[in-house]
């Protein structure tokens, strides 16, 4: 029988840019200090019985690279117990870190799961330092790995007839809430100052 899950909190950090007020944090630091924003935000949850840290990056190199979840997990002194994995699925990996964490929950093979994802693109630039693909990924078999989002892109524009006006217009409005939603303070409780 599958168990039921919760999401019990959510923290974020600011919203940053490229090259932005954010462009000098390591990757590392900013998502320890979310980690340590989320147990000062619930000081009723002992650390110690965090199961595991799992964080989406994209880009898991440099200074976001190797086990980025266990490093900022160290660094914002959770316990030495508390194991940290890092998912890399592209554009979809803090939402596929979500996924993972709640599945280990219902399978049983957790109780309390941290889960989120970090990226610096200031530090990181898209595609990382020093891309080395592999030549066979750019086969048409394969234009889904070589090519991802923008081909993705392409996919939905032509299944459901959208043109680039109501894109524009569709991206213009969601910011246009988001930041509304900040001003009118529905994120206080989860976007933290750094």
């Amino acid at each position: 029988m599958p168990q039921a899950v919760y999401i019990v909190s959510s923290i974020r950090s600011p919203v940053g840019k490229a090259g932005g007020v954010f462009k000098q944090v390591r990757p590392d630091d900013l998502l320890s200090f979310v980690l340590k924003e989320l147990l000062k935000n619930n000081p009723n949850i002992d650390p110690k019985v965090i199961d595991d840290v799992v964080i989406g990056c994209a880009m898991p190199e440099a200074e976001q690279g190797l086990n980025i979840a266990r490093i900022a997990a160290l660094l914002a002194n959770y316990p030495q117990s508390v194991s940290g994995v890092t998912v890399n699925r592209f554009c979809a990996s803090g939402l596929q870190s979500i996924a993972y964490a709640a599945d280990r929950i219902r399978l049983g093979e957790a109780e309390l799961m941290v889960a989120g994802g970090v990226e610096s693109m200031s530090m990181i630039p898209m595609m990382g330092h020093h891309p080395a693909f592999n030549i066979k990924t750019f086969n048409e078999d394969n234009i889904g790995i070589a090519y991802g989002m923008g081909t993705t892109a392409e996919q939905v524009v032509n299944k459901y007839s959208i043109n680039r006006d109501s894109q524009d217009q569709f991206a213009f409005e969601s910011h246009q809430k988001a930041i509304n939603a900040v001003n009118q303070g529905y994120f206080k409780d989860e976007i933290k100052p750094y």
